[in-house]
């Protein structure tokens, strides 16, 4: 099984400043987890940096000018979790241009399925507007691309960080070829993801409250979204891929481990063998402590590969 890994010593650069959850070492773990020898069947391959027209795609092009704008010499805090620093332009640039290299990669066929490891995570950042960390995207921008630029008609993401990806359902909340399904846990950041926000028929919240463990985490998706996964039959399966809903996590409450992230990206590849040839693109999300986060990573690519 082939399986690209997007990636770029950049994104350590991007600083956040003491003490804050969504730091370099989140990324250093990662990439520590993926260098065991199981792991030695990836591609390796370095992440571009997204074209401005891929970014406005779907970021209002006054918003992508304004991120391009802040000064790179300096700390600036753009709210009370979402800072910028000189290594973050580029870093943020890189993100979600390896979001649409994977994509090309599982459409030209050289890669069965990516996974793009960058931080920070995207799915918060809407269309006009960086928070929780995010500036720029990822999902969206690989959602996109797949339909500009390969045609596609059917793409679907499914998020399963514990927190709601806000700023992909308000992307695609009025668009009926992007599906966006996600599990989440409820009340939390961002205070988004009500059962009742269904965009066209084409969004599928479940929220999930604090406590939830690993068999009711599997309920949720087996009866709540891979259903419509498969009904919706996308011609590419994009993944939101969290790994904050750990037991371990300190931002959150749910109660999930590695076994049940294994199980997951199983579910989500079987549903991409049935409805688009088996092409997954997933992108690194949130996940803040270090050992939880490898960890879970490390079980999440081992599935991709099929170990």
């Amino acid at each position: 099984m082939s399986v690209a890994l997007f990636t770029h010593p950049v994104a350590l650069t991007h600083d956040t400043g003491a003490h804050h959850p969504e730091c370099a070492d989140r990324l250093r773990y990662v990439l520590r987890a993926l260098e065991a020898p199981e792991f030695a069947p990836l591609l390796r391959e370095q992440a571009p940096e997204a074209t401005r027209a891929q970014l406005t795609a779907v970021h209002d092009q006054a918003y992508v000018e304004a991120i391009f704008a802040l000064p790179q010499d300096r700390m600036i805090a753009i709210d009370g979790d979402t800072i910028f620093s000189p290594g973050t332009l580029e870093t943020v640039l890189r993100g979600a241009g390896g979001a649409a290299a994977a994509v090309d990669a599982v459409m030209e066929g050289w890669a069965k399925a990516a996974f793009v490891a960058m931080r920070p995570p995207g799915h918060h950042a809407e269309s006009d507007r960086a928070m929780g960390f995010c500036f720029f995207n990822n999902a969206a921008v690989a959602a996109r691309h797949a339909r500009d630029k390969w045609g596609l008609k059917r793409v679907a993401v499914a998020d399963f960080d514990v927190h709601h990806g806000n700023g992909t359902q308000e992307i695609f909340y009025r668009d009926p070829a992007v599906m966006y399904a996600s599990s989440h846990q409820s009340p939390c950041f961002p205070g988004t993801g009500s059962k009742s926000e269904t965009g066209v028929g084409n969004i599928f919240n479940v929220p999930l409250p604090p406590g939830t463990d690993g068999p009711a985490f599997r309920a949720a998706w087996r009866e709540g979204i891979l259903p419509d996964l498969r009904a919706f039959a996308p011609e590419l399966l994009i993944i939101s891929a969290g790994f904050d809903a750990h037991v371990a996590d300190p931002l959150a409450q749910l109660r999930l481990r590695e076994p049940d992230y294994t199980w997951l990206t199983q579910e989500l590849l079987a549903v991409a063998d049935e409805c688009c040839p088996g092409r997954v693109v997933s992108l690194l999300e949130g996940g803040y402590n270090l050992d939880a986060l490898a960890q879970s990573c490390a079980a999440h690519v081992r599935a991709l590969l099929r170990l």
